[in-house]
């Protein structure tokens, strides 16, 4: 046991020094100094699919946008069922503001998720707007008046290709605040901001350049970019499509950005454990691409890092052993100091970090619950739909819309 702790220890001091600062939230948006001469043209391109709950809380926020150069706002009703097509046109006509196209692609083809379908359909719609930038937006993300403004004088100081805010969740609920903000402390533990800046080496061996990650809520991509990486028929089978978007920018050259959000929160409530569970076991296995040994090799790296510190530290304490208590407390002390920051971030008491075990117990089961659905045939579930495993992508390019779907335009 003692060994263990020490081997958690040295893991913990491994991950505070040398996983790019992971911890830290002071990654916001780039300063950007003087605003722009001339404000580029933008298109807000929005996939809904029964987003009627969540879309009057969210849509007039992107209406109101509080931007000098010409923005409109496409909403690409993906399929639903609930209305989300009518409330949005119907919240355009009360609250004015952006135009809003409503438009509806049809079922995706073969070989497309629903949501890569709807986005590829809006940016069809918008490049006839010859824009500069899209801002690919979640339906259940609400922007501050002047969200739309500072990423793209962000972007245009930085000379950056992708410029993504990681919306603030809600943690209004028990389950939310004890999940919540875990869940965006092991995203930058996997991809560390500081590291997604960075330009990639001629060598491409470096890992630090190599990361490449976006938080799908909130992301202004240059056209141009979107192009030359052929987004998204390129990731068209990408159930982490965020990620996926990223790494095709990074790879065909492009500038990249990823950091907290000030001013853009996600609206969509997780009241229940279980609403939390499938948002994170939809995707866990997809992380993992759907490899056994990297699964296995996950759950003992959880079980060594954040249960091996509170269970060596208290069957220290009951047998005398003074080397396991060190070296199982000091990890956990760690751990807890690490997770601190983004406590605070999200504004909730700090006891919450003695805790971070139990949480990442639940996403050690939620992943194992992942892969499960998979080898049942369940794949990434989401909304009526079922994602299995990605096949090779087809070389042959879909038509821009299905037939019958010609845009509504209010």
């Amino acid at each position: 046991m003692t060994a263990t702790s020490l081997v958690s220890l040295a893991a913990w001091l491994w991950l505070l020094l040398g996983q790019g600062f992971f911890w830290r939230t002071d990654v916001r948006l780039p300063p950007h100094g003087d605003a722009p001469d001339d404000w580029p043209p933008v298109c807000v391109v929005v996939p809904a699919r029964d987003e009627a709950e969540v879309l009057s809380l969210s849509l007039p926020s992107l209406l109101a946008q509080d931007y000098p150069g010409r923005a409109e706002v496409f909403l690409v009703d993906d399929g639903s069922s609930d209305g989300t097509g009518e409330l949005a046109t119907s919240l355009a006509a009360l609250h004015g503001g952006l135009p809003l196209t409503v438009s509806s692609p049809g079922e995706p083809p073969d070989g497309w998720t629903g949501k890569l379908w709807a986005v590829r359909h809006g940016i069809a719609l918008a490049r006839a707007r010859a824009p500069r930038y899209l801002l690919l937006t979640d339906a259940d993300i609400a922007h501050r008046p002047d969200s739309l403004r500072e990423l793209v004088a962000a972007a245009e100081a930085g000379g950056l290709d992708l410029v993504s805010l990681m919306a603030r969740l809600r943690v209004d609920t028990r389950w939310e605040r004890l999940v919540v903000p875990a869940f965006v402390y092991f995203f930058a533990q996997l991809y560390p901001f500081r590291w997604i800046g960075r330009v990639p080496r001629p060598s491409g061996r470096s890992l630090r350049s190599r990361t490449a990650a976006a938080a799908g809520g909130c992301v202004l991509l240059s056209a141009a970019a979107a192009e030359r990486a052929r987004v998204p028929d390129a990731i068209r089978q990408a159930v982490i499509d965020d990620v996926s978007l990223a790494k095709a920018v990074k790879r065909t050259g492009g500038r990249i950005w990823l950091g907290l959000a000030d001013g853009v929160d996600s609206v969509r409530p997780y009241p229940r454990l279980h609403d939390l569970w499938r948002m994170v076991s939809r995707s866990a296995y997809a992380q993992l691409r759907h490899n056994a040994l990297l699964l296995a090799g996950t759950v003992a790296g959880l079980a060594l890092v954040y249960l091996v510190p509170p269970v060596g530290l208290f069957a220290g304490l009951f047998l005398g052993d003074t080397g396991t208590v060190t070296a199982a407390g000091l990890a956990w002390l760690v751990m807890v100091g690490t997770y601190l920051p983004m406590v605070r971030y999200y504004r909730q008491p700090l006891p919450l970090t003695l805790l971070l075990p139990f949480t990442a117990l639940l996403y050690l089961l939620m992943t194992v619950d992942s892969a499960v659905q998979h080898y049942r045939g369940r794949g990434a579930a989401w909304k009526g739909r079922t994602y299995a495993r990605p096949q090779r992508v087809q070389t042959q390019e879909p038509p821009d819309s299905a037939p019958g779907t010609a845009p509504d335009t209010r």
